[in-house]
This record gives C-alpha cells, structure tokens and sequence, in this order.
C-alpha cells in the first residue's frame, strides 16, 4: 500500500540524484527516448583496482507499461566515479543532477536500441501513424 509522504525540502538538493531521495523519500523518476519511466539509484561496486577500490555508478531500473506494475528491466552507467571508499564513491554519485542522470540514460536507451537494432520512436508516435495522423 502506498502513501503520501510531503517532502522534506530541507533534506537536500532534488534536483541532484541523492537530493531528490532524500526529500521525497524515493529515487526520482526519469523518462528514457523510448517512452519508458525509469527509476535512477546511485551504487557503488569494488572496481578491482587498488588505487581507488571503490567505483560509483548510476542503475536505472525499467518499470513496465503495461500489466502488472513492476520492473521490466534495467540499464546501468560504466563507473562514473572512482574513490577510496564506497561512501566516496556514493556521495560522488548522489550529487550528478538530474539533468546530468537524464542524459546518461538517454545514451544507454540509444546505445541498447542500436545494439538490439530497435526503434527509437516512441511507442505513440508509432500509434499515431498506424492512425493516420
């Protein structure tokens, strides 16, 4: 069951990733090209490497049009940054605006269509030329 949480303005800046968390007390949701909603969540993973063991990156999860609600898939960025710590590395992450997280979807979205060799027409403009207008 959900409910209505106000957001909490003096939590952060929502117009970064973290921010936006931190107010309304849930990722920000983003539009991809392909007409999909996408949830944006800073993460941190080991990179393997001993100068900075710790990479950020942006997972995007892919949430269904259609059916029942849930996760239809999901992209993520390379590691965007790299630190001593994971919370380096995470608050590195938490501060990309939203702007910044919106334009790196939109190349996954772009780079995933051309790989799978897919449309990048939105699903209605597809529709409304069936129709004829």
């Amino acid at each position: 069951m959900s409910r209505f949480l106000p957001p909490d303005h003096d939590a952060g800046d929502e117009r970064t990733v973290g921010g936006y968390a931190a107010v309304h007390k849930r990722p920000a949701a983003l539009e991809g090209p392909d007409g999909f909603a996408y949830s944006v969540e800073a993460t941190a993973d080991v990179t393997g490497d001993a100068s900075a063991p710790w990479g950020g990156y942006l997972l995007f999860l892919q949430w269904r049009r259609m059916g029942s609600q849930g996760v239809e898939g999901h992209l993520e960025t390379e590691f965007i940054v790299r630190a001593a710590t994971e919370a380096e590395a995470l608050d590195a992450v938490r501060s990309l605006t939203l702007e910044e997280a919106e334009l790196l979807l939109h190349e996954l979205v772009q780079r995933r269509q051309a790989e799978e060799g897919g449309s990048t027409r939105r699903w209605w403009d597809v529709m409304r030329e069936e129709d004829g207008g």
